[in-house]
C-alpha cells in the first residue's frame, strides 16, 4: 500500500485572519507527498457585504466561480492518473491539500498553513535545510498578484511554487524568485500576440484600459464615457476578470456598440461575461487564450462523484464546508466548461505532472518502484527546473526563466453558436514569435463583414507625406508633395527635392528624367530659317556683285557709295550667323547670338542714318549752315559718327557680357516641369533690351531723317524704303518682347532668329532691292542726265 503525501495547491483568499485546519482544509487527499493548491473558488459580489476577519466564506456572500473549481478538478484528476500509473512514480502515492482563497487578497493564511509543521506551527529557525513544510509543493494561485505574493514567501523557503495562470514579468526574477516556475508564457508573449494582431488588421489607435475598479461606479462610468468619446475603434482590456461584469454591464447602460474589444488570457474565455445580457451589442470581442487542449477522461470526470477512502462515492470532500453545492453547479455549467476548452485546465494538469516527474528523479524511480525517503522542499527545485517531458503530445520544459513554451490562441466571441462560443481564429507560436491564421471567416459587427478601422489617421496616398499633428506618431495630415519633391518611403515626413536634372509633379514617389528642349536641325522651323538665311545670303552676294560692278553709277553713289559694302559685308556676316540659333547652344555660339547680329545690324543702321542725314544736309542745311556742313564734308563726319556709334555699340555688348555672360544654361518651364529649356542665358530678355537699345534710337533718327527727306527729289528720296526697313525692325521687335513676357520656351529662341533674318532681309530687300532694280530694268535712270534733271526740278520747285 502506497504511503500517504499531500498535495497542497494555492487558490486566493479574501479572508485575512489565521483559521483553523479545518477551515483551509476545503479538498484534501492522503498520500506519501502532499502538494498544496490554492484556488479562487469563490468571488466576493458587488452587493455582498464586507465580510469581518473571523468570518467564513459562505456560498451566500460569495460567488462561487466554477471555472475554478475545473481547474480544482484537473488537479485531482492528474493525482489521480498519477497515483494509477505504474510508470511515473510506482510504489508512491500523492496527495494534496487545496484551499479555496477567494481570490487573492487572503493568500498569506493559507501559506501559513501549508508551511506549517505536523503541530500547525511554522517554526523560527536559522537554518531550514532539515524543516518539513505540510506540502512539498505549492500549485497556483491563478492571479498575477496573488502569484507573486505567495512567491515571496515560499522563495524564503525555496518551496517549488508553479503558478498555472500568474503571466506577470516579476516572476521572471531568478533572483528574488529562485523557486517560481510557471505552467504559462508571461505577459510580455501575450501582449507580443495582441501587438502581431494590432499589425495584421492595422489598427494604430487603441484605447488600453488597465486595473479597473472594483466597486467605484462612478470611475466606471467615467472609463466608460471616454471610451464612448475616443476616436479610437479597438479596446484591449488588460483588466482582471472579477471587476468586469460591472464594468460591461455599465458598457451596455451606456449604449456602446462597434467597436473591438480585445481580451487578456484573464477574461478571453470567462463564460460570466460572456452570459451578461445584450453583450453583443457592444461589437467584435477577440481575446487572446492559452492554447486548447484534450485531456482524456476529463470532462466526465469534473462532474462525477468523489470517492472516500473506502472507495465509496461522496459528495461531502467536492466543496468546502460552507458550501455543498459545487458539484450541483458544475454539473449545470458543464456545457459552458466543455465550450471552454480545456485550456487553463491543462496547465494545472502539466503543473502536478512537472512536480510528479521531479520527484521521480529525485527518489531515483525505475520501473519497478522508488528509493522512498525524507524529501525536503529545497531538493525539488533543480529537479523541477531540469523537467523535460511529453504530455499529451506536448513537450514540457522549461525555459530560461522558469516558463514553460506554451502557445496562445487568438479566439473570437461568436453569439449565434452558445455551444461553441469562443472560436479560435489563430494561433501564437511563443517560439516563432508569429501570428498564423487559421480561418478567414471572422465575423465582424460592421457592415457587409469588412474589417474595421482603428487609425488615428488615415494612411496617406502616393506622394502625400506625413505633419504630425500631436505627441503621437500614428496622428498626422497627410500633405501632397509639391511638384519637383517626391516622397521617399524611408521617410514618410519629409518630401525629398529632385536632383536638378529630373522633375516629379505634385505627389509623386520619384523623379523623372527632364526633357532638354532646344532649336533642333531637323524642326521645321529651323528649315525655313536657315531656308530664308540662304536666299538672303545669296540675294546679298549678287547685291554686292552688282554694286562692285556699278560702284561708279549714280544709283550706287546716291545709296551711300562705298559705305553700301560696308553695309553689305554686315548683312552677309548676319546671315551666316543665323544657324549659331539652331542646334544645341554652346558657348560660342551663345556668343555669336549675343554679338554679331547686334553688331552688324547697328553698322547697317548706322550707315542708313547717316546717309539719310548727308541727303538732308545737301538738300537743306548746306545753304543755312554753309560752314558746318563744310566740317562735316571736309573730315569725313559719316566716318566719324559710324565709328563713334560702332564703339558705343562695342562698349553696350561688352557690358551685357559681363553682366549676362553668354554660357549656355538650363531654365525650368512653370507649365510643364518635364522639359528644361537650353538656352543662352537666365536673363534672355534683359540682355536683348541692352543690345536693342542703341539700334531702338538710330531707328528713331532713321524715322525722323526719311520724313524731312520725302520732298526731296525722287532720286535721293529713300523715305518710303527707310521706313520698310524700320518697320520691320520695329514690328520683329515689338513680337519679340510680347512672346517672352508670355512664355519661356523654344518659342523665344525661335522668335529671336525670325527677327534676324526679318530684318537682314528687310534692309537687303528693302533698301538694296530697288537699287538693284533700277540698275537692272531701268539703266536710263542710272545716268547722271537723268540725276541733274531730277535736281533741277526739285530747285525750281523749292524756288
Amino acid at each position: 500500500m502506497r504511503s500517504t503525501g499531500v498535495i497542497a495547491m494555492c487558490v486566493s483568499v479574501l479572508l485575512t485572519v489565521a483559521v483553523s485546519e479545518t477551515q483551509y482544509s476545503d479538498f484534501h487527499l492522503a498520500g506519501d507527498y502532499l502538494l498544496g493548491g490554492l484556488f479562487s473558488l469563490h468571488t466576493e459580489t458587488m452587493s455582498s457585504p464586507h465580510l469581518s476577519h473571523s468570518a467564513v466564506p459562505t456560498c451566500q456572500a460569495y460567488k462561487l466561480k466554477i471555472a475554478s473549481y475545473s481547474h480544482l478538478r484537473a488537479m485531482r484528476f492528474a493525482v489521480e492518473q498519477i497515483n494509477n500509473s505504474s510508470t511515473l512514480l510506482p510504489g508512491v502515492s500523492l496527495g494534496y491539500e487545496m484551499v479555496d482563497v477567494c481570490y487573492f487578497t487572503n493568500s498569506i493564511h493559507p501559506i501559513l498553513y501549508f508551511l506549517a509543521n505536523e503541530h500547525s506551527v511554522v517554526q523560527l529557525q536559522n537554518n531550514y535545510t532539515h524543516y518539513k513544510p505540510r506540502v512539498l509543493a505549492v500549485i497556483g494561485p491563478d492571479s498575477s498578484q496573488a502569484a507573486v505574493m505567495v512567491a515571496h514567501v515560499l522563495s524564503l523557503f525555496f518551496i517549488p511554487q508553479i503558478s498555472y495562470r500568474a503571466t506577470t514579468n516579476e516572476l521572471n526574477d531568478r533572483e528574488r524568485f529562485p523557486s517560481a516556475f510557471r505552467a504559462i508564457s508571461s505577459m510580455e508573449q501575450q501582449i507580443v500576440a495582441m501587438v502581431l494582431l494590432l499589425k495584421e488588421f492595422q489598427w494604430n489607435w487603441i484605447n488600453v484600459l488597465e486595473l479597473l475598479p472594483l466597486e467605484l461606479q462612478g470611475k466606471i462610468k467615467a472609463i466608460v464615457s471616454k471610451v464612448i468619446h475616443s476616436t479610437a475603434n479597438v479596446v484591449i482590456v488588460l483588466s482582471l476578470e472579477m471587476t468586469l461584469p460591472f464594468f460591461f454591464q455599465e458598457v451596455v447602460r451606456q449604449n456602446v456598440t462597434d467597436l473591438v474589444w480585445i481580451a487578456a488570457e484573464a477574461w478571453a474565455i470567462e463564460p460570466t461575461l460572456y452570459n451578461i445580457t445584450d453583450l453583443w451589442r457592444v461589437g467584435t470581442i477577440l481575446g487572446v487564450a492559452a492554447k486548447e487542449f484534450s485531456i482524456p477522461g476529463f470532462d466526465d470526470f469534473r462532474v462525477s462523484l468523489a470517492k472516500d477512502d473506502n472507495g465509496q462515492a461522496s459528495d461531502q470532500t467536492t466543496c468546502n464546508q460552507a458550501c455543498d453545492q459545487c458539484l450541483g453547479a458544475a454539473r449545470d455549467a458543464d456545457q459552458t466548461m466543455r465550450a471552454q476548452g480545456e485550456r487553463t485546465d491543462f496547465s494545472v494538469y502539466s503543473s502536478v505532472y512537472i512536480v510528479a516527474h521531479a520527484l521521480h528523479r529525485l527518489l531515483g524511480c525505475n520501473t519497478t518502484g522508488c528509493h522512498k525517503r525524507m524529501v525536503y522542499p529545497w531538493q525539488l527545485v533543480p529537479e523541477v527546473k531540469r523537467v523535460d517531458f511529453s504530455l499529451l503530445d506536448k513537450r514540457i520544459n522549461f525555459r530560461e526563466k522558469g516558463n514553460t513554451p506554451n502557445s496562445f490562441e487568438i479566439i473570437q466571441w461568436k453569439w449565434d453558436q452558445p455551444n461553441h462560443p469562443f472560436q479560435k481564429i489563430a494561433s501564437y507560436s511563443t517560439k516563432n514569435q508569429k501570428l498564423l491564421f487559421t480561418t478567414q471567416n471572422i465575423s465582424w459587427h460592421t457592415p457587409n463583414n469588412t474589417v474595421p478601422i482603428s487609425v488615428c489617421s488615415q494612411e496617406c496616398e502616393y506622394g502625400q507625406r506625413r505633419k504630425p499633428i500631436s505627441v503621437s506618431s500614428c496622428c498626422f495630415k497627410c500633405i501632397d508633395c509639391e511638384a519637383g519633391t517626391f516622397l521617399n518611403n524611408k521617410d514618410p515626413y519629409n518630401c525629398q527635392p529632385c536632383p536638378a536634372h529630373q522633375w516629379s509633379s505634385a505627389r509623386s514617389q520619384e523623379c523623372y528624367p527632364r526633357l532638354v528642349k532646344y532649336l533642333e536641325w531637323q524642326e521645321r522651323t529651323s528649315v525655313v530659317l536657315l531656308l530664308f538665311s540662304v536666299l538672303g545670303l545669296i540675294a546679298t552676294l549678287v547685291i554686292s556683285v552688282t554694286f562692285a560692278i556699278h560702284s561708279q553709277t549714280p544709283v550706287v553713289k546716291s545709296a551711300g557709295g562705298r559705305m553700301c559694302f560696308l553695309m553689305l559685308v554686315s548683312l552677309i556676316i548676319g546671315f551666316l550667323n543665323v544657324p549659331m540659333y539652331i542646334g544645341i547652344p554652346t558657348e560660342f555660339k551663345c556668343v555669336c547670338r549675343q554679338t554679331v547680329f547686334s553688331l552688324c545690324f547697328t553698322v547697317c543702321i548706322s550707315c542708313i542714318t547717316v546717309r539719310s542725314f548727308q541727303i538732308i544736309s545737301i538738300f537743306k542745311m548746306a545753304a543755312r549752315l554753309p560752314k558746318a556742313y563744310s566740317y562735316w564734308t571736309k573730315y569725313n563726319g559719316q566716318y566719324i559718327f559710324i565709328t563713334v556709334i560702332l564703339a558705343l555699340k562695342v562698349a553696350i555688348i561688352v557690358t551685357n557680357i559681363i553682366i549676362n555672360p553668354p554660357a549656355p544654361v538650363l531654365v525650368d518651364l512653370k507649365d510643364d516641369p518635364s522639359l528644361v529649356v537650353l538656352q543662352c542665358n537666365k536673363s534672355y530678355k534683359l540682355a536683348l533690351l541692352m543690345n536693342s537699345s542703341l539700334d531702338t534710337c538710330l531707328s528713331i533718327l532713321c524715322f525722323y531723317f526719311s520724313y524731312m527727306g520725302k520732298e526731296l527729289p525722287k532720286n535721293y528720296n529713300e523715305a518710303k524704303y527707310i521706313t520698310l526697313c524700320m518697320t520691320c525692325y520695329s514690328v520683329s521687335g515689338i513680337a519679340i518682347f510680347l512672346v517672352m513676357s508670355v512664355y519661356s520656351a523654344v518659342l523665344v529662341t525661335i522668335c529671336d532668329a525670325m527677327g534676324v533674318v526679318i530684318n537682314l532681309l528687310g534692309i537687303s530687300m528693302g533698301y538694296f532691292g530697288p537699287k538693284c532694280y533700277l540698275i537692272f530694268f531701268h539703266p536710263e535712270r542710272n545716268t547722271a542726265a537723268y540725276f541733274q534733271t531730277a535736281i533741277q526740278s526739285y530747285t525750281m520747285r523749292q524756288d
